[in-house]
């Protein structure tokens, strides 16, 4: 349903309002989508609902492939580039927002129930920063991740940066909080996954990491790393790197840790 737009101060638009400062991850379980990639993820997305979008004039007709796959009650509100930016608060060159919902997530309980017998997944604690959120979640769509669980002081993956970064992966790999005082470990061993957490002093080589069928990747922020009853639990697993240096960026190394699982699981 196409619905012009030409004043900045039109209610039916309140939701873009000024979106660089006001994110509207936690607000109902809304969040921003921005660009093209991202929307047509989010437009096929399993666990998401979009519920409006805001598009330059000018990109309409380049945009109609994906529109054709909307409900036909969907608002898609139309603006001139001038009038787009003054809502946004900023030059919005992609020409392309949307607002999405997430729909009935689960609980990490009921996530690990529906995997399927050979899955890894990855368990995340303190990660805050939304650029390393994106891109473990980018990486974790590229190398199969059934699934990721978060602790309640990881940052959300539905922050708008966070989705831009991951390329609309957060949208796509399922994912549940950990409540907070939950022995994500006891969990994990109930599941029938072998937790492997990453660390700069691991006992063990990912060379030389066997692959068992069910895997949970465990990552900590940078810096202060996995909180030691993590690390006395799992099996430790550390990088080799050049004499000097000990440890990459978190994203980076989700990466080549996934990549290893994915290669030998093959």
């Amino acid at each position: 349903m196409i619905i012009p737009v030409e004043h900045i101060d039109d209610p039916r638009i309140e939701s873009y309002r000024d979106i660089r400062e006001r994110d509207l991850v936690g607000r109902a379980g809304c969040f921003v989508a921005e660009g093209r990639v991202v929307i047509e993820k989010l437009v096929g997305a399993a666990g998401c609902r979009l519920d409006s979008m805001l598009i330059a004039a000018h990109r309409v007709e380049s945009f109609a492939d994906v529109l054709a796959k909307l409900d036909d009650a969907t608002p898609v509100f139309v603006a001139s580039q001038a009038v787009l930016d003054a809502i946004a608060g900023f030059a919005l060159h992609r020409g392309l927002l949307a607002i999405g919902r997430r729909v009935d997530p689960p609980t990490a309980g009921q996530l690990l129930e529906g995997l399927p017998a050979r899955a890894d997944i990855l368990v995340l604690s303190g990660i805050a920063n939304h650029d390393n959120m994106g891109g473990i979640f980018r990486n974790a769509a590229a190398f199969g991740i059934r699934a990721v669980l978060l602790d309640a002081s990881c940052c959300d993956p539905l922050y708008r940066k966070a989705i831009r970064v991951s390329v609309g992966a957060t949208l796509l790999v399922p994912y549940a909080r950990v409540a907070r005082g939950t022995d994500v470990l006891d969990m994990l061993d109930r599941h029938g996954f072998s937790p492997i957490a990453l660390s700069p002093g691991g006992d063990d080589d990912l060379r030389y990491l066997p692959v068992a069928e069910r895997n949970a990747v465990l990552l900590g922020a940078e810096g202060p790393g996995l909180a030691p009853h993590l690390l006395d639990r799992a099996r430790t697993v550390r990088l080799s790197m050049a004499d000097g240096f000990d440890s990459l960026n978190v994203a980076t190394t989700s990466g080549i840790v996934l990549h290893h699982l994915f290669s030998v699981s093959r």
